[in-house]
């Protein structure tokens, strides 16, 4: 059998063994082991189809033990690296316990993506897919075309992605995600331009935004050996009003634990009383108790108009995640919910169970 073909039947056998589950990157790996999220993907800004190096370092650094010999030799090039194909799978069952109303548990497949990169110039003209396929119909998540200067460290993207905002979190329900309206599930149409440097990071988006209107965001990073400090803002100018969002995120590392921490604040226009103003932060510690073994504890809390007093939300996470090979991970948590006594949904408590799988 050819090496290409070896490929081919290694990443059927991925998909055939990993379709139950979905993984997303977390971006306290970059702050634990001093990387940027461009040295293990292929999206400058993070998340979704992994490099090379990306495989490399889940199978180095990341996991517990080996993966079985037919997923090995996995890195998911084909044609001489110019074309990249990947995926990210995620079943659940999550149990909520909600005051004065008894409990419920939903489960099953949460998310299934494919990914694939075609390198049309070598290192420099690039085609980029973020496909959803489970559940339901078919959802594309991102799609554009990628320019890029490597000796420079300039690149440019224009189609459908991700923007550049903050902390890129698996968990698109923490309340920094929900305040600002970025995450990894509310992708925009438009244009982006980065820079990468050895000491800083920099992305600016213009985009078509919400409500007919126009958005423009960006962020800026400071890389250092003790951690990293960035910044973000995005203006939406939309017909039902505008917003400005303003966003302190930094990350650094204290023995075997890797912190993260970010602000958000968000003034919107056009409410009957006037301006909105808001608030949302995340503390995240993340313990490496051992290879394959990470323990996070997670502080939320989201103010949803500064104007009225007691109206405060917040999430308490604790979660155990386990990489026993570099293409599955189990997780494993429990979250309490506060807020006004008088909403029980605010104040509800969960227990959920995660596969992941990536290839």
């Amino acid at each position: 059998m050819s090496s290409f073909s070896r490929q081919i039947l290694r990443g059927l056998l991925a998909v055939a063994l990993l379709a139950p589950w979905l993984a997303q990157a977390e971006p306290y790996l970059a702050v634990r082991y001093g990387v940027k999220c461009v040295n293990c993907h292929i999206n400058p800004t993070g998340g979704g189809l992994r490099s090379a190096a990306g495989h490399a370092f889940l199978k180095g650094a990341i996991a517990s033990n080996s993966a079985p010999e037919p997923l090995s030799d996995w890195s998911g090039n084909l044609f001489d690296d110019r074309l990249r194909l990947g995926g990210d799978l995620r079943t659940s069952s999550v149990s909520t316990d909600v005051p004065g109303k008894g409990s419920t548990r939903v489960g099953g497949t949460e998310q299934a993506r494919l990914y694939a990169d075609l390198q049309l110039v070598k290192d420099y003209l690039g085609v980029y897919l973020d496909q959803q396929v489970a559940p339901g119909k078919a959802l594309r998540q991102e799609g554009y075309v990628r320019v890029s200067t490597p000796g420079l460290g300039w690149y440019a993207k224009a189609g459908q992605f991700y923007l550049p905002f903050g902390w890129r979190l698996q968990d698109s329900l923490a309340f920094v995600r929900q305040l600002s309206g970025v995450s990894m599930t509310v992708p925009d149409k438009g244009v982006e331009i980065g820079m990468e440097r050895d000491e800083w990071s920099a992305q600016i988006a213009s985009t078509s935004g919400a409500g007919n209107g126009r958005q423009l965001t960006g962020q800026v990073t400071w890389l250092q050996s003790w951690g990293r400090v960035g910044a973000a803002l995005a203006r939406v100018n939309g017909t039902g009003g505008d917003r400005q969002a303003w966003g302190l995120f930094a990350g650094t590392t204290t023995g075997p634990v890797a912190w993260l921490g970010e602000v958000d604040l968000v003034s919107d226009s056009g409410y009957p009383e006037g301006t909105r103003k808001q608030v949302a932060t995340l503390l995240e510690a993340n313990w490496l108790v051992q290879q394959g073994h990470n323990l996070k504890l997670t502080s939320e809390y989201l103010d949803p108009d500064r104007k009225v007093a007691n109206d405060y939300k917040s999430r308490l996470s604790l979660v155990y995640e386990y990489t026993p090979i570099a293409f599955m991970q189990l997780r494993a948590g429990w979250r309490k919910f506060g807020g006004i006594p008088q909403n029980a949904l605010d104040n509800r408590r969960q227990l959920f169970a995660e596969l992941h799988a990536m290839f």
